[in-house]
């Protein structure tokens, strides 16, 4: 109840973005390999800024 307007740091924001893009390259591999590899490298690209963020 507290933490309902807790502020989401950028880090949060990131992995929640990852993890859409991840579920939806998931769902691409399926149907459009190519459009799949392009959200894969959307995704490692978020990945690098949150271990660049997280020391």
């Amino acid at each position: 109840m507290f933490g309902l307007f807790k502020k989401k740091s950028e880090v949060d924001i990131l992995q929640k973005e990852y993890k859409k893009l991840m579920k939806e390259a998931f769902e691409l591999s399926k149907i459009n390999r190519s459009e799949s590899d392009k959200k894969y490298a959307q995704a490692d690209d978020i990945l690098k800024k949150i271990e660049i963020l997280n020391p």
